[in-house]
């Protein structure tokens, strides 16, 4: 093999999207890279429960932008298909709003155009022009500001960026970005769902993301048979064809210089390598593996805002789910109660809006004959208490508010259930505030204020959804490309100047 990182030891910490990806682009440029992940199980919260014949993704469950997996697996001279069957939705999702309405978003723009047309006059002549406008600046943004990393503010005064830049929305909110095109509250909201995904909230996320519409509307909404950890899979197969080493549950306490480069620290002896990458979140590392590290970004660890972290029933039923699709928001009228209670006044929402994922609608796999696997997931704030008592009375407030709201009693009905919440992000990934997504993408956390790929520890890179570019798998296969790319540069230009220390 050879490459720029040949003969070079690179550990990574931390096996999930974004842990995967280093590992794999390092050992393609040559990198002896050994995967070591605290848990026993890969994917970070992308993990899998199954029980009794249920099986659940504990994490993400929509696959997105299509096109990066299948970058990604093409840099390898791979596919995607080569590692997981996909299967495009068609409806996409079912909107139920809580007044009794009800519609079925479908995987055709044309329709899409239609539905808008419905509940407001001239909101078809809209979405199409707020559909051009996504387009466009999907296309720059992830070919000048995505696929290209930027890691300092001064990357983005380049001329050709600037020039590129012309014509995007890069201030201003996303609420009112989509105010200037639509009128009805429904419409702003199904133009806006999306932001869920970043850890944001309409008010407080940058109108750049107006890109999400181009995601939604023209790529597609997705199914991975098996589920979303199927995926995961299929990365640590491509990792382990390319030589890459993978121990799970080994868990590293710290971080440390050695004569020769960095140590990380594990219960079962140390794993040292020439450089380390951490897919272990900034937070974390900072503030418990190393020592003297840095206060983090933002004036500090403390002043981040951290996206929503989220009260997650995993519940295997019995009979009939309906009116539940394969993807289902259950939206009030007025959501912006509910952004207030994940980001101004913290407290467990009392009208929430909430997504209810049910796979064995696609795959019959993921539950027995005559049941359904559902998942439902509340935003909520990060921080909150969730002991025992607040859990059980919000987990029967979510189930009366599906009876009521959502027109599906599935009490009674429930052969298994499992829960997380706060307790279980910050014990599985060491998420901070038990975030479910990590840094949100307010505007003071996009782009190159997010935390850099290089550590404040030479030798250290991040990688995953807390650095550039942000939230979300697709975002996190690109952060890994981001992260080798940067150790390679590293080990590059550290050559010359060790061959010139040799010959003084």
């Amino acid at each position: 093999m050879t490459g720029p990182l040949l003969n070079q030891r690179v550990p990574v910490v931390g096996g999930g999207f974004g842990g995967l990806a280093a590992a794999c682009y390092l050992a393609d440029a040559g990198a002896d890279v050994r995967l070591v992940e605290k848990n026993d199980h890969l994917g970070g919260v992308a993990g899998r429960i199954e029980r009794d014949g249920f099986q659940f993704d504990t994490g993400p469950s929509w696959y997105l932008m299509p096109d990066v997996f299948e970058r990604f697996f093409d840099h390898f001279d791979r596919d995607p298909a080569d590692y997981y069957d996909l299967q495009r939705l068609d409806p996409k999702y079912r909107v139920l709003w809580k007044d009794g309405d009800r519609v079925d978003v479908p995987d055709d723009p044309a329709a899409v155009r239609g539905l808008f047309e419905s509940y407001e006059s001239g909101a078809g002549e809209a979405f199409d022009a707020y559909l051009e406008e996504a387009a466009y600046t999907y296309e720059v943004g992830m070919e000048r500001f995505v696929y290209e990393d930027r890691p300092r503010l001064r990357d983005f005064l380049d001329t050709d960026v600037l020039r590129s830049a012309r014509g995007l929305s890069l201030l201003g909110s996303m609420d009112e970005h989509v105010a200037d095109y639509f009128d009805h509250p429904k419409l702003r909201q199904l133009m806006q769902y999306t932001l869920v995904f970043l850890g944001g909230a309409p008010h407080n996320t940058p109108a750049l993301y107006n890109l999400m519409a181009h995601v939604d509307h023209e790529l597609g909404v997705y199914y991975p048979t098996g589920g979303v950890h199927s995926v995961v899979e299929g990365l640590a197969d491509l990792a382990r064809e390319l030589g890459v080493t993978i121990e799970t549950g080994r868990p590293v306490t710290a971080l440390e210089p050695a004569t020769d480069g960095l140590t990380a620290q594990t219960p079962t002896g140390p794993v040292t390598g020439d450089a380390i990458v951490a897919n272990a979140n900034p937070a974390h590392v900072e503030q418990d593996l190393l020592t003297g590290a840095s206060d983090g970004p933002l004036g500090g660890w403390e002043s981040a805002t951290y996206a929503p972290s989220a009260f997650m029933l995993y519940l295997g039923v019995e009979g009939s789910v309906d009116p539940l699709a394969h993807h289902t928001l259950v939206l009030p009228e007025d959501w912006d109660p509910h952004f207030a209670a994940i980001f101004d006044e913290p407290r467990w929402p009392t009208d929430p809006a909430y997504y209810v994922n049910v796979p064995s609608r696609t795959d019959d796999t993921v539950a027995p004959d005559g049941c359904h696997t559902v998942v439902v997931l509340v935003p909520i704030a990060p921080g909150l208490e969730d002991d025992a008592d607040a859990r059980a009375r919000y987990r029967e407030q979510v189930l009366t508010d599906l009876a009521t709201d959502a027109g599906v009693d599935l009490r009674g009905r429930i052969r298994v259930e499992e829960t997380a919440c706060v307790s279980e992000f910050a014990e599985w990934v060491n998420a901070p505030q038990g975030t479910a997504l990590g840094l949100a993408h307010t505007l003071g956390q996009t782009g190159p204020l997010r935390p850099s790929h290089r550590g404040p520890l030479e030798g250290l890179y991040y990688t995953g959804g807390y650095t550039t570019p942000g939230i979300g798998m697709p975002m996190c296969l690109i952060s890994g490309e981001h992260t080798a790319e940067a150790v390679a540069k590293d080990a590059q230009s550290a050559r010359p100047l060790a061959r010139l220390a040799e010959l003084g």
